[in-house]
């Protein structure tokens, strides 16, 4: 039995479900995910994968079961902050520079420890593009702005639906980087993939999504 299987997990959900117009959208869940473990979500399409992750980022009204965090009932603002969810909608304001959607972002979470914009914006692959309008960007570039808000922001959690979408293969790799480091420092993330993914760090939990 490893340590991780006998500490409080960070998230828990028990017999959860969601229901919309009455029907089932998926059918019960329970799963646990610990702090340092990434989870493949899996499933056909319609099987409620997006769904789940707005749900457990307070986008969606929660329908049966159980949902806690750090053995507590979830409330959404109690921790605020500490959950991030990037979806295929990517969160920016398309006027503003990455540097300026960043500092809106800061100064609602605050980021964390010995990490500045600048230096973010560059090791995300943003170099000299950090004041440029996000609606001049490119759909791979939009996705590295959005990338970088997660790097910067200290949420423990990390919700990412379709987050290889619009990257090459650099790109892709970058997110496996950003997850590994992720966790590596005892943060967990949930993601959900079409493509064939290779994590790097060892096998990831994998929940399996049921209509």
């Amino acid at each position: 039995m490893t340590a991780a299987s006998t500490a409080v997990p960070l998230l828990e959900a028990r017999a959860l479900s969601f229901h919309r117009q009455d029907e089932p959208v998926f059918a019960p869940l329970d799963f646990q995910l610990h702090a340092g473990e990434l989870a493949l979500v899996e499933g056909d399409n319609g099987s409620g994968k997006t769904t789940l992750l707005r749900m457990l980022a307070g986008l969606l009204h929660r329908g049966e079961g159980e949902l806690l965090w750090r053995g507590e009932a979830l409330q959404r603002d109690q921790c605020a902050g500490q959950i991030l969810f990037l979806g295929h909608q990517l969160g920016l304001k398309a006027d503003l520079s990455p540097r300026e959607n960043l500092r809106i972002a800061a100064g609602l979470h605050g980021t964390r420890e010995g990490l500045g914009m600048a230096s973010v914006l560059a090791d995300i692959g943003l170099r000299g593009y950090e004041d440029e309008p996000v609606r001049r960007l490119s759909a791979g570039q939009k996705k590295r702005a959005a990338l970088a808000r997660l790097v910067l922001l200290p949420a423990t959690l990390w919700l990412l639906d379709e987050p290889y979408a619009n990257l090459d293969r650099i790109g892709i790799a970058l997110v496996n980087h950003l997850l590994e480091k992720h966790t590596d420092a005892g943060g967990a993330a949930m993601v959900t993939s079409h493509g064939t993914v290779s994590f790097h760090g060892g096998e990831p939990r994998r929940i399996r999504m049921h209509g």
